[in-house]
């Protein structure tokens, strides 16, 4: 709001002295008659600056309670026209949804926003800054120990390999996701209103889509995953994907299929269905939730898309040195030094910091880049992946703002589906039952990547999660909550860090004798005591069921 200017023509008053009251006649008249025109003078201007005041007041306030309309309206609108994640008709509608779903709204990622101040972008330079500290200590390194320059990347080249295997994998579960789901959809669509068993038409179609769905996205990615014997990175496509193509599919059904239901059609005209181009935008769009449309950007910016690009390489070859520089230094068994509690204790605390590391890198190159880098190829234009986790004072809070797309998923499908369920009731219930099913596929997708059960993600999530959801609820705003939850993070992910990485070389060093899942969640036999003193004598760093049960062996 601008300052106004001082109106011409204002006369300012002196102070009277004792002589002034002395004069009297003609010249204290015209005395008089100039403070009454100062008096409306400054009226006049006081009326303008109240106008201009409650004019910039009605602005904002229009464009608060357009902000919150957009939250709450509960009804079909118009998507409005955008450029690239910023509106361009403040007055036209903004937003769809279905009753009490998901808002889709035209804006940009927080990041993306806030890299346009200096001050926060300077963090940005300062982690590249980091990263070719590594890349020129790896170098140095060499160089002392081999007397030459060697940058090699043996341990993308390992975690990446197979991708051939990967590839056709995943064009499976993409045809299939694809396919069979829209049409048992038309199929069954196109049955429903003139079948007389509306019912046993409907469970039957979703026992055979549920019996298809188990073998083709349950089963076949395990069993491409265990065949082939992927390495890490190549299972955790496999595997991430296939947990992604299930929620889509689920998604897709769930939303489409009550509108079927509710909507007969008149007499002469055929059921309408979703367009399988929808449904194909949808299976690439960075959301878990179908919509037939979504609020989309006008052009799509390149060099937008090839600096994000740029970053998701970034992050990986960051990724590259903490593991090498950080990690496999620590873990990797060198020594016959047993096992002892000090070992473990110092390997926690090593771990905080690569740990930590970690935990951003993988929050900014997938919840940030990668998302952000799909969404500017198909101009989506709510850009609202995650949102300032980092502010939080409470776990409940950091948990809704860590991953927005799992979230809304979980709440849309999870929370309300059960609260609908129960008539509303057993809230508590309801929260429990989404913090054990996000923590088993967070754990089953560790278990599947890594190659081994070890339930370190599980334990953390079901236990510590649910505890410090309810003792660090919304009500704790203070900023010390915010230490701590900090605290806690680092601690969580030093441990987690640590217990993998010797499970991992414990692994290597006492194999499993039989590739059965009961052999991969379990210690060593007992009937293979030589295998298990050779693993006590030569794994430094080993995992806790192994050693104590290596330990207990060699007694």
């Amino acid at each position: 709001m601008t300052t106004p200017e001082t109106p011409n023509g204002v006369v300012h008053r002196n102070i009277k002295t004792p002589q002034s009251e002395e004069i009297s006649g003609p010249a204290a008249g015209n005395r008089n008659n100039v403070s009454d025109e100062d008096l409306r003078q400054w009226q006049k201007h006081a009326q303008r600056v109240k106008e201009k005041v409650l004019e910039q007041v009605q602005v904002q306030l229009s464009d608060l309670l357009d902000q919150a309309l957009t939250k709450t309206v509960e009804s079909f609108t118009q998507t409005q026209p955008t450029f690239n994640g910023k509106t361009t008709n403040k007055s036209a509608p903004r937003s769809q949804r279905t009753d009490d779903g998901k808002v889709f709204v035209a804006r940009p990622s927080l990041l993306d926003e806030l890299f346009e101040i200096n001050h926060i972008r300077t963090i940005y330079h300062m982690f590249i800054a980091v990263l070719l500290m590594f890349c020129l200590s790896t170098l140095a390194v060499d160089y002392i120990d081999q007397g030459r320059i060697v940058l090699e990347f043996d341990l993308l080249f390992f975690a990446f390999g197979k991708l051939g295997t990967v590839v056709w994998a995943w064009a499976v579960m993409f045809f299939y996701t694809l396919l069979v789901p829209y049409l048992t959809l038309v199929i069954w669509g196109s049955l429903y209103n003139t079948c007389p068993s509306k019912l046993g038409l409907s469970l039957g179609t979703g026992l055979i889509l549920s019996a298809v769905q188990t073998y083709v996205l349950g089963l076949f990615p395990i069993f491409v995953v265990v065949q082939y014997q992927l390495p890490p990175a190549s299972r955790f496509i496999v595997i991430l994907e296939q947990i992604r193509f299930l929620m889509k599919s689920y998604s897709f059904i769930r939303e489409t299929a009550p509108v079927i239901m509710r909507n007969t059609p008149k007499e002469g005209e055929s059921p309408r269905f979703p367009s399988l181009s929808s449904y194909l935008y949808f299976l690439f769009c960075p959301t878990l939730i179908y919509r037939e449309s979504y609020p989309r950007n006008t052009h799509i910016r390149w060099k937008y898309v090839g600096i994000t690009t740029g970053m998701i390489f970034g992050c990986l070859f960051y990724t590259y040195f903490i593991m090498v520089r950080l990690c496999v230094p620590v873990f990797r068994p060198e020594t016959k030094q047993p096992f002892t509690k000090r070992t473990m204790v110092l390997a926690v605390f090593h771990s905080i910091l690569p740990g930590i590391m970690l935990l951003l890198l993988c929050f900014f190159a997938f919840l940030h880049c990668w998302l952000n880098l799909f969404g500017e190829l198909l101009r989506f234009a709510d850009r609202m992946f995650y949102k300032d986790w980092w502010n939080s004072t409470s776990f409940a809070n950091y948990y809704r703002t860590w991953n927005v797309v799992v979230h809304d998923w979980l709440y849309q499908y999870g929370y309300r589906d059960f609260l609908w369920l129960s008539k509303r009731k057993f809230r508590t219930a309801a929260m429990l039952s989404v913090f054990i099913v996000s923590a088993v596929v967070h754990e089953y997708a560790l278990a599947m990547g890594f190659g081994f059960f070890y339930p370190v993600m599980f334990f953390l999530f079901a236990i510590f999660g649910v505890v410090f959801n309810f003792a660090m609820n919304d009500k704790r705003q203070s900023p010390v909550f915010n230490v701590v939850m900090w605290a806690c993070l680092f601690l969580g992910q030093g441990v987690q860090v640590c217990l993998y990485s010797q499970e991992w070389y414990a692994q290597i060093h006492c194999p499993r004798t039989e590739n059965s899942f009961w052999e991969m969640v379990t210690p060593p036999p007992q009937d293979a005591p030589t295998q298990s003193t050779v693993c006590i004598l030569t794994v430094e760093k080993n995992s806790l069921l192994r050693v104590v049960h290596c330990a207990g062996l060699q007694e």
